[in-house]
């Protein structure tokens, strides 16, 4: 099979047609009147090239050693506001079509599973003891929101789950106020698993559930149905969880507008607190650093088997079709009262924006986050850092005693500028002139470089500026199209 590293070419005139191709039963978005506009092909380029949603920010300086990382990591922790901070258990039971993130895959009888599961568990505490020695001032850190993510962390069994959550809340700095999510498979988020979760604190729970459509789910990989999703939901609203969170996916093969249409559906059904609304992604992660990517491609990702899946009848939505379905999840969460903050996270009325990611991207924010297992990005204010990605070799470090981290970056200043901008757009919240004033030593927000670029974006119909009040604001396709924006522009 090819390479599924090369970027495609880009040819214009394809952008335009698959942007144009849209489902006649369903609206035109808006946002295509401002992708077809001759001075937004720079950003028409990126969307047709498979944009994601910025989750790592890398920096300007390369090849800085990751030991550079954590001691700037160490200075900030000296005056630091709540952190975020990870565990990322990377078992699951199969791999999604779609899935490039870095996995081990964990089959057989239902005890060899659990002895798998919680070698994991056993290696994500050794780590995290490491941080804690090489960084002490992690342990008083206060953690703002803690996350045990995956893979699928909930096919630990119940002794496992109370071990890892005990093992951080006695080790750092968890307090009255500090959050504890927990993701899970809908399958394995069992009730008996789910009370247990609440009895250690944990008080949301989010789950991957992509679609309420049972063809598109078998096609993607998936080994649950939609009967599956409905049973988790009811189970979290039965024992009372404050937040559940769900993932939607569009763009899915053989995926339609009112498939999605359904999916919105079920969720307005179920009064879902929190609604994530990911793109497909099939770039590699490598290519764009917009997330972290495994040692293996996903299936998806080879060109000659998406052919081999059109040949055979299926149908990939066209990049107009994704708008529309954006448009249909997007409007019909806001029309409902919800608010999306930061791009892609939808949070129901009575609900605050999503606490770990306020603490990364907000403005007045941009904390620090410490991810701790297989293929973790971790970053501070000066630098970022990631973890091994391949299985076998995270393992020879961490049974060494060495911390898994195997590169790191840092921001030169105009970087750091660039990068508090483009984290502070994500968030789709008017940018302050006086924030930025107070973080960068009086610069401003209007001053050059990035004056001139936003003139640039408001004259091709993305942001609005108020000089006089300060603020830099979106319009609603450059809403839409923030991921683009903050990835060409700044």
């Amino acid at each position: 099979m090819s390479d599924v590293s090369v970027k495609p070419a880009f040819r214009r005139d394809q952008a335009l047609k698959s942007l144009t191709a849209i489902d006649p039963g369903h609206p035109r978005p808006l946002v295509l009147d401002v992708l077809e506009r001759p001075e937004n092909t720079g950003l028409l380029e990126y969307v047709a090239n498979d944009p994601f949603g910025a989750h790592v920010f890398p920096g300007d300086i390369p090849d800085v050693s990751p030991s550079s990382f954590l001691d700037d990591l160490d200075a900030q922790l000296a005056s630091t506001r709540p952190i975020h901070l990870w565990s990322y258990i990377p078992t699951c039971s199969y791999r999604c079509r779609f899935c490039q993130y870095p996995v081990v895959i964990v089959k057989g009888p239902e005890g060899v599973v659990r002895d798998k599961v919680d070698r994991w568990v056993d290696l994500n505490i050794r780590e995290a003891q490491l941080w804690l020695d090489r960084v002490p001032r992690l342990r008083e850190a206060p953690v703002g929101e803690f996350n045990v993510f995956g893979g699928t962390p909930s096919l630990m069994g119940l002794d496992a789950v109370s071990q890892l959550l005990d093992f951080y809340r006695e080790n750092f700095g968890f307090g009255p106020d500090t959050t504890i999510r927990f993701e899970g498979d809908p399958t394995t988020l069992t009730e008996p698993l789910l009370a247990r979760l609440q009895d250690l604190g944990c008080d949301k729970v989010s789950s991957g559930v992509q679609s309420f459509d049972d063809h598109v789910l078998k096609l993607s990989g998936r080994e649950h149905t939609e009967a599956e999703c409905h049973d988790f939901l009811d189970s979290t609203q039965r024992l009372g969880f404050d937040w559940t969170t769900i993932d939607l996916m569009y763009g899915l093969l053989d995926q339609t507008v009112d498939s999605v249409v359904r999916d919105l559906d079920q969720v307005l059904k179920h009064d879902v607190p929190g609604v994530v609304c990911t793109k497909l992604h099939l770039r590699s992660y490598t290519d764009t650093r917009t997330g972290v990517a495994g040692d293996r491609p996903a299936a998806w990702q080879f060109p000659e088997y998406r052919a081999r899946l059109t040949e055979s009848g299926h149908h990939w939505p066209s990049l107009g079709e994704q708008y529309q379905m954006r448009e249909v999840l997007a409007g019909g969460l806001t029309r409902e009262g919800y608010g999306e903050h930061p791009t892609m996270y939808f949070h129901r009325a009575d609900k605050p924006p999503e606490t770990w990611k306020a603490i990364m991207v907000d403005q007045d924010r941009q904390d620090a986050e410490v991810a701790i297992g297989l293929g973790g990005s971790s970053s501070c204010r000066r630098s970022e850092a990631m973890t091994e990605v391949n299985a076998v070799q995270y393992m020879k470090m961490v049974d060494a005693g060495q911390l898994p981290l195997t590169s790191a970056t840092r921001f030169g200043d105009l970087a750091t500028q660039a990068r508090a901008i483009k984290m502070a757009l994500s968030t789709l919240q008017p940018l302050r002139d006086d924030v930025h004033r107070e973080r960068f030593a009086g610069r401003s927000l209007f001053d050059e470089p990035w004056g001139e670029r936003f003139e640039g974006l408001e004259r091709r119909g993305l942001l609005v500026t108020d000089r006089a009040g300060g603020t830099v604001r979106l319009t609603p396709p450059g809403e839409v199209l923030v991921e683009a924006v903050m990835n060409t522009e700044f």
